[in-house]
């Protein structure tokens, strides 16, 4: 979903984008790319030629984790404030070869380089190869770097080749891109199909064959491209790790059946009683206050805009808007907001994009108990009964995180009441990758604890 960033952050964000993405590739010092490779440091690199790609370009680095690449054009340490909490431990020491570069594309919401190009991405392709690739679309409405520290440095560490794209649009403003009002959503799955078979084709070309396994990921909207890859794309993937996927379905429920009654909140019409009755968790009341200001109204009228555009046309109209209080305002008209009611054709929109449940590989499913963006009770409890309603609960593992929330970053403020999931999403991912490879089978369906102690941060067991 949004995945927005805090507009009290936004200065110092903001000046962060602006130092990271001003600089080329080609400016990168000490600390990008090498003058000279030593013996097997990235090897055929001059081989690498990205299917498809309009531009691309490629660098010989010491590093490919964020330890190597902060203050360098290679990742974007402000596009992934919030995901992680302080104290995450990250490995480090990867050299290999990262090509960025984008797909044609006529949309230009996306600045990271200087280039105004959609449609960008970044592989990764680490000097000890373990045979696997793991590709992944951004979260939220962020870019292609934004889940570097959370998925790239642990996969890179453990040998696998990264992809990850930028969705084909980003930012507040998403929505404008496309003719058609769903549009915009859609091209974020044919990017991911683009991007899996481009970055297959670099495996080959750096290490002399393809993948043996290739697996999809990814947390909030990446964990819906996940699950609609798995459902659509099953033969170009393994397996796959959804990290609270946002479940969109044509009649509901979906973030436009649970959100407007947040808007009416915010104003005034709505109370407590009111959001644990559309699926919000009791006990989740201490985290209100804060996705009021950061994540409800903007969520909700981005993804009105994309899906039903002719409900308010002046709301937000041709963009969410330019300063930090006009694009977390909520729209007041989405107060009122009821799916149910609108035309057929919103509803016949949103089935484009709409997911089935119909998996056709392994996927492990985890969300929080105290997301208070995507309520669990509307969100992956219904999608792991639309799998099994089409018979292939045999091919899901589902766990719910207790005390988690929606970003990790906000067990920092709260970490008497919250956990972070990023822990138990890498034992996922392992467990992911023996159930695929080894066939030992991942605990069942389950509620993890919240520790009482211990190292709650960079520990968590499925079992």
């Amino acid at each position: 979903m949004s995945l927005s960033r805090p507009s009290w952050r936004a200065p110092a964000l903001a000046a962060l984008f602006l130092a990271l993405t001003t600089t080329s590739l080609a400016e990168a010092g000490p600390a990008g790319a090498q003058a000279e490779a030593a013996p097997g440091h990235c090897a055929r690199q001059h081989r690498l030629d990205v299917p498809g790609a309009a531009h691309q370009q490629s660098a010989c680095l010491q590093d490919l984790t964020t330890a190597g690449l902060a203050g360098t054009p290679y990742t974007d340490m402000a596009d992934q404030a919030g995901l992680a909490a302080t104290g995450t431990r990250n490995p480090s020491g990867v050299p290999g070869i990262q090509i960025d570069g984008y797909f044609p594309d006529s949309s230009r919401l996306n600045a990271t380089h200087g280039w105004g190009h959609d449609a960008q991405f970044v592989i990764r392709l680490p000097d000890r190869w373990n045979g696997g690739l793991v590709v992944t679309g951004a979260p939220g409405t962020r870019r292609q770097y934004a889940t570097d520290a959370l998925i790239s440095d642990h996969v890179l560490a453990q040998g696998y080749a990264y992809a990850a794209t930028d969705k084909g649009n980003t930012g507040s403003d998403f929505f404008t891109d496309g003719r058609r009002p769903g549009d915009a959503v859609a091209e974020w799955n044919r990017r991911v199909t683009e991007l899996t078979l481009a970055a297959k084709r670099a495996v080959r070309q750096r290490y002399g064959h393809g993948p043996a396994g290739t697996y999809m990921t990814g947390i909030s909207n990446g964990g819906y491209l996940t699950r609609w890859q798995l459902e659509n794309r099953p033969e170009l993937y393994d397996g796959g790790v959804d990290w609270e996927g946002v479940l969109w379905t044509a009649n509901g429920p979906s973030p436009l059946t649970s959100l407007p009654v947040t808007v009416a909140r915010t104003l005034g019409r709505a109370g407590g009683e009111e959001l644990l009755a559309a699926g919000f968790a009791p006990g989740s009341e201490f985290l209100w206050p804060y996705h009021e200001k950061v994540y409800w109204g903007l969520t909700q009228k981005i993804f009105r805009a994309e899906f039903d555009p002719s409900y308010d046309p002046g709301c937000p109209g041709a963009s969410a808007g330019g300063t930090p209080e006009e694009i977390f305002a909520v729209c007041p008209s989405d107060a009122a907001y009821e799916l149910a009611a609108r035309p057929a054709s919103v509803r016949r929109t949103l089935a484009k994009v709409a997911l089935t449940g119909r998996i056709g590989k392994p996927l492990i499913t985890l969300h929080g108990d105290l997301d208070t963006l995507l309520p669990i009770r509307q969100d992956s409890d219904v999608y792991a009964r639309m799998i099994g309603s089409r018979g292939r609960s045999a091919l899901h593992r589902y766990y719910t995180v207790e005390a988690g929330t929606h970003t990790d970053g906000l067990y920092d403020t709260h970490p008497d009441r919250l956990r972070p999931i990023l822990p138990c999403y890498r034992s996922a991912f392992a467990a992911l990758t023996a159930w695929v490879e080894d066939g030992t089978a991942p605990p069942a369906d389950r509620t993890l604890r919240r520790p009482a102690a211990g190292d709650v941060v960079n520990s968590c067991a499925l079992s």
